[in-house]
């Protein structure tokens, strides 16, 4: 994944969920925030960030604010892309843990959830995988989610009902930044979704996560790392 028209920028506050101020060489701008998440370890005053600028003059934003430096570690924060770079991954044959199916397609609705990734097999494998972009960084491991998450708890009851029902199941956590230690649910923010994964898992259903290559300007899966639930 590459963005086009990316600048460096410095973050001054996030008046609300869905915009921040930021100055870009001296001038303030108002920019849109891609992440409802709170990612308040991220946005600190003075931080860099980096900015996509929008080719649509009738936009209200004129960028959206897709990474930010947490020291000298890029992370992106855009929440439309992990389910993106994974199914692009999964198509071609090159997300860790899976060989390329012979049909995807993003997004599936299953019971009353839209699930990001449905697939199938010429052998008859049909199955599907939830994608969570992780952003949350301690210490060189990751966590999610950074708010309590009912809606990514409801999925991984359904994909455990679909494995029941013997389609393959997975959820996958797209950790987007370039390195870290390992992956572990965010117990103290949502223990309901911890105790869910665990049960996921005792079912069958795959729990993965990787890393990702990270630029400013680009954006791909890179590596797997381990899972500790």
């Amino acid at each position: 994944m590459k963005y086009l028209h990316t600048i460096e920028a410095t973050f001054i506050e996030r008046p609300n969920r869905f915009i921040a101020k930021v100055d870009v060489q001296g001038e303030i701008c108002t920019v849109h925030v891609p992440n409802t998440g709170r990612c308040k370890e991220l946005f600190l005053p003075g931080c860099r960030v980096i900015l996509e600028q929008s080719q649509n003059p009738a936009r209200k934003t004129a960028a959206s604010l897709i990474a930010v430096y947490k020291g000298n570690r890029l992370i992106n924060i855009d929440s439309q892309i992990p389910h993106r770079i994974a199914a692009e991954a999964l198509a071609t044959g090159t997300l860790p843990g899976f060989a390329a199916p012979d049909f995807v397609k993003q997004e599936k609705t299953y019971l009353d959830s839209r699930l990001d990734i449905y697939y199938e097999s010429a052998l008859g494998e049909k199955g599907f995988i939830e994608v969570k972009g992780v952003t949350l960084e301690r210490d060189n491991f990751v966590l999610f989610p950074d708010a309590p998450t009912e809606r990514g708890t409801k999925h991984i009851h359904h994909l455990i009902k679909a494995k029941e029902e013997g389609y393959e199941s997975c959820i996958y956590f797209i950790v987007q930044m370039n390195e870290a230690d390992y992956f572990t649910p965010n117990r103290e923010t949502d223990p309901a979704f911890a105790d869910a994964l665990e049960k996921a898992a005792a079912a069958g259903v795959k729990v993965l996560a990787a890393v990702c290559r990270v630029t400013p300007d680009t954006i791909t899966v890179a590596h797997e790392i381990p899972v500790e639930l």
